[in-house]
């Protein structure tokens, strides 16, 4: 059962009170499923072998780094560590998720250094945002993912708004990716503001601004020493400009511009996570190259469940959800993010008045 929200991207679902039982047991049934396929045992072969290749892959950027340092052509370099640097992320997000090992100390380790030693970014951070989401995506006051920065996503957030900021929030779509190549400096400062904020409980506050600490100075060290002033600022707008288009772009079209859950509603764990998700219509090579996110359902529904066995989990959740009378959203790329900039157009034009007024927001996708 497959379908688009283009004709109709922006909905809030109403829900109202459900059977306790019956919620569980649609949702126990289809998990009791998925697991006598198999589809839950770890896949260690499969990271080791993904990891291998980005190794490689990076290893042979640096050698490309110190043969082409001095000329232009850095900027090809630059270009391909944002890509592998963004793949150590999605590898990141898997440890994080448990995906890889049975062991949720040895996740966690391998998960800390690959974020903060490698990418960069505070492990403490994402593992508090991205569990919030998980919880509760496209949940009003509880998903982080869905609260105001320079994306307006809720269309009440954006009423009263003038000036230059009313200007760019109606136009705030076509802004969306142009402003993501700043993400990765985002990204960044938000891991240093985290481990630095001594009023906040971060696990392994020390072990963390260590880790930040050498990979970030000693990195921005080699860029600054093997090239001229001009071109190592140059090598770093490519390389954080690419990684942050790369990371946003992945993560921008499993949520963005599917219904929004109000605060305090009831919806059973199976249709919040079917509901407020989309997935991308792929291959081998899109579940490569956006992580396994493209399968954003059965990753919300199953979030340990490693990447290789993602594409086996579709075919049981589609069925299922056919079964179940579930609208379950599989699009392709581009029209996602055609999707994605129309939605956001639209909360950004609530600016100019009530949102209330807009006939989509009275239309459910859920009652209860």
């Amino acid at each position: 059962m497959s379908s688009s929200l283009s004709a109709d991207p922006v909905r809030v679902i109403k829900t109202g009170p459900r059977g306790v039982g019956s919620q569980m047991s649609d949702f126990a049934a289809l998990l009791r499923t998925v697991r006598e396929a198999g589809l839950l045992r770890r896949s260690k072969r499969f990271y080791i072998t993904t990891f291998a290749v980005i190794t490689l892959a990076m290893a042979g950027a640096w050698v490309g780094f110190a043969m082409l340092a001095g000329t232009w052509y850095i900027l090809l370099i630059a270009a391909a560590m944002g890509i592998i640097f963004t793949q150590y992320a999605f590898l990141t997000h898997e440890l994080a998720h448990r995906q890889v090992f049975q062991s949720s100390k040895l996740n966690d380790t391998l998960g800390r250094l690959m974020s903060d030693l490698v990418v960069g970014i505070s492990y403490a951070w994402w593992m508090n945002k991205h569990s919030r989401h998980h919880a509760n995506p496209n949940t009003v006051d509880k998903d982080p993912d869905i609260e105001t920065d320079f994306i307006i996503f809720q269309k009440e957030k954006a009423v009263g708004l003038k000036g230059l900021t009313k200007f760019m929030a109606n136009r705030q779509g076509y802004l969306f990716f142009p402003a993501l190549l700043l993400e990765g400096f985002n990204l960044h400062s938000h891991a240093f503001q985290e481990v630095f904020n001594f009023k906040k409980k971060v696990d392994k506050r020390w072990l963390e601004i260590t880790l930040l600490l050498v990979r970030n100075i000693g990195y921005l060290a080699i860029v600054f020493s093997f090239l001229p002033l001009g071109m190592a600022f140059a090598f770093l707008g490519v390389q954080m400009g690419i990684f942050g288009l790369y990371m946003g772009a992945s993560f921008a079209p499993n949520h963005k511009g599917m219904p929004i859950l109000p605060k305090g509603s009831k919806v059973d764990f199976l249709r919040r996570q079917v509901l407020t998700s989309r997935n991308i219509r792929s291959g081998h090579f899109m579940n490569h190259f956006m992580g396994g996110l493209n399968y954003q359902i059965e990753h919300h529904l199953f979030p340990t469940m490693p990447r290789p066995h993602l594409r086996r989990a579709q075919e049981i959740v589609k069925e299922y959800c056919k079964t179940k009378d579930i609208k379950y959203t599989e699009v392709g790329l581009f029209t996602s993010y055609g999707i994605v900039i129309r939605h956001l157009n639209e909360v950004g034009l609530s600016a100019d008045g009530d949102p209330f007024d807009c006939p989509a927001a009275g239309r459910t996708g859920y009652s209860g």
